[in-house]
């Protein structure tokens, strides 16, 4: 049984399916491993790294596609809409194909890679359980997504996060608003606040306010009330526009007085809502 790792495409993807150290476990288990060159490279990990670990490096993507059982990507075609669907044609009937697939986006894109005969598992559906807990790929990057958005909105804005008393005077704190407190909202407070910024956060979960406040955060109250908020899983449900319309309209009031807005508010198996409008970015403060 071969395990075979391309490179990602997706422009800009820095990310592997598989790192070196991982390499040993699979050998040991009776699989072999095949890398295309320079996969890695981007995440860190020349060839070298690879072929130490017992790896077999081949030159060119299709070569990592033809000789591997099963298939490892961190954006598989679903997932990347940019450049995924040259990989069709790569794919063989009766592979499997492991990786993020975001299965609720296309049904078109599900039914072609179904057409290639491989069987696909998407990795965000692993369920959030204990037992299951060391293959939740879903909360992993979505941890990290709010803890760079947070750095990145640190670097972009024209003003520090911290409080800072110097000898011209005192600099106020940067105040930043999250939109959604689910795994990748909670990271961004933490590490807003972890920056020295006033941190408030907003979400239609009411379960959601003791896990904002207790990362220092302010929870956001509007007087809007969420019909089933939350599913079983804990996930927030879908409204109706209506709900949407006034959550906007008391949202602006909170975006107009915030320095930095991280939006993380999703919905399981459907497009985000649009929260922030164009015309709420226009009005926001000129000095932003």
């Amino acid at each position: 049984m071969i395990v075979g790792v391309p490179r990602e495409s997706y422009p800009g993807e820095r990310r592997v399916a598989l790192v070196p150290m991982v390499v040993p476990n699979l050998t040991k288990a009776g699989f072999e491993v095949v890398i295309e060159s320079g996969a890695g490279l981007q995440a860190g990990y020349p060839d070298s790294f690879y072929t130490e670990k017992g790896a077999k490096i081949v030159s060119n993507r299709s070569q990592a596609f033809a000789t591997a059982d099963i298939v490892l990507q961190v954006l598989c075609y679903g997932s990347n809409d940019v450049t995924g669907k040259a990989d069709l044609l790569l794919l063989q009937r009766g592979q499997t194909l492991i990786g993020f697939l975001r299965p609720f986006g296309s049904a078109e894109v599900l039914q072609q890679v179904a057409a290639t005969g491989v069987t696909a598992l998407s990795v965000e559906l692993v369920p959030r359980t204990t037992r299951a807990q060391s293959m939740d790929a879903l909360s992993s990057m979505a941890t990290i997504c709010g803890y760079k958005a947070a750095l990145i909105a640190a670097e972009r804005l024209p003003r520090i996060f911290p409080m800072l008393t110097t000898a011209a005077g005192t600099i106020t704190p940067a105040r930043v608003f999250v939109i959604g407190a689910g795994v990748a909202g909670l990271q961004a407070i933490a590490t807003a606040r972890r920056l020295g910024a006033v941190a408030s956060a907003y979400d239609m979960r009411p379960a959601a306010k003791e896990q904002v406040q207790s990362l220092g955060g302010r929870f956001i109250e509007l007087p809007i009330e969420a019909k089933d908020a939350q599913d079983a899983r804990g996930y927030a449900r879908a409204q109706d526009e209506s709900f949407y319309d006034r959550q906007r309209e008391l949202l602006a009031r909170v975006v107009a007085e915030s320095d930095v807005v991280i939006t993380a508010a999703v919905i399981p198996g459907k497009k985000s809502p649009v929260l922030i409008t164009k015309d709420m970015v226009e009005k926001w403060r000129r000095d932003q």
